[in-house]
């Protein structure tokens, strides 16, 4: 995050029904979306983390090599996954020039990859996290951002994987899910800026929502003795429609405590002008922005994948596949308040 200062398996299925009496009334179409939330495994988000957070990607401050190990990776992973990209065959990054960026900061580069829609395809879902981190430190200590941002890096990985199963089935979603992975956050929110102020691939007007994720992989002072939990900001602030899916999403499938301290007008953190979801917030595009809270190890050399609670980082990325799921699913587009 960036700092203010720097302004269905039938098991699963079974398992769900048994804890969550709310899934009595579930559709045949709900049923299917449980069978893809439960390809996001903690299995495999760990698998993912441990290497996107090891010392061998160098911290991947903005521009430097261990950023281009990062956006490699990422690479791969829609490759393998045959999931497209909307820049062209095998073209995955939207290249970011020097001269965007201030204070000596190198060229650098956004990656996207997208799965068209069946019925609404102009009308696009954005899912976005930062794929950098800070980089070293003075004395020589990698920064992993195993947290900070892998853990939203790998969610998004993992939520369209789930996409893709359910497109391999027949389900593709009826609006188009774009997967942005920007740059340059912890610098300034540079990735998504140049995405929307510059450069936006889809045009603005088109873009129905976006859902940011940065840091969902830890637990917090606060809920130390109450996990299930997530905060999550700004979702009434542009539109109460999309406020009121989230809850009724998170109730059908998950309940969550869904913890709103920091969308407070008042929130003397100012979370909410401090990630990428902003740049779209700003252009009047409805946001929610997924977080955990802060640690002890953010923006430090100790913010490392052992310290990832994976089965809540599950849970947290299949409500977000929920949320978008329903986004690019229902009928109607959600409205402006």
């Amino acid at each position: 995050m960036y700092t203010i200062k720097k302004i269905i398996i039938l098991s699963g299925f079974l398992s769900l029904l048994h804890c969550n009496s709310q899934n009595s009334s579930m559709t045949e179409e709900q049923i299917d979306v449980l069978k893809y939330s439960n390809t996001i495994t903690s299995e495999e988000l760990k698998e993912a983390l441990y290497i996107y957070a090891s010392d061998a990607f160098e911290g991947r401050k903005t521009g430097e090599p261990g950023q281009k190990k990062a956006i490699e990776f990422i690479k791969e992973h829609y490759i393998s996954n045959n999931i497209l990209s909307p820049l062209g065959a095998d073209d995955y990054y939207q290249e970011i020039p020097e001269s965007f960026f201030n204070n000596g900061i190198k060229a650098s580069e956004n990656v996207l990859a997208f799965i068209e829609g069946s019925e609404k395809p102009n009308e696009i879902i954005v899912i976005s996290a930062h794929l950098d981190h800070i980089g070293i430190t003075t004395n020589g200590l990698i920064n992993n951002g195993a947290d900070d941002d892998g853990s939203g890096t790998v969610a998004i990985l993992e939520i369209a994987e789930a996409f893709k199963t359910a497109e391999n089935d027949g389900y593709k979603p009826k609006r188009s899910v774009l997967f942005l992975h920007v740059t340059g956050e912890e610098l300034g929110l540079y990735g998504s800026r140049y995405y929307t102020d510059v450069n936006p691939i889809f045009p603005l007007e088109n873009t129905v929502a976006n859902l940011n994720i940065d840091m969902i992989g830890r637990i917090d002072s606060k809920h130390e003795n109450n996990p299930n939990y997530v905060y999550l900001i700004g979702s009434d602030k542009l539109s109460t429609e999309l406020h009121t899916i989230s809850e009724e999403v998170n109730k059908t499938y998950l309940n969550i405590e869904l913890d709103y301290t920091y969308n407070d007008d008042n929130d003397p953190n100012r979370f909410y002008y401090r990630s990428d979801h902003y740049n779209f917030a700003k252009n009047n595009i409805p946001v929610i922005f997924y977080f955990n809270g802060t640690h002890a190890d953010y923006h430090k050399p100790t913010d490392t994948p052992d310290k990832i609670a994976y089965d809540l980082l599950e849970k947290r990325a299949r409500l977000i596949f929920f949320t978008a799921w329903e986004l690019a699913n229902r009928e109607e587009r959600i409205k402006l308040n």
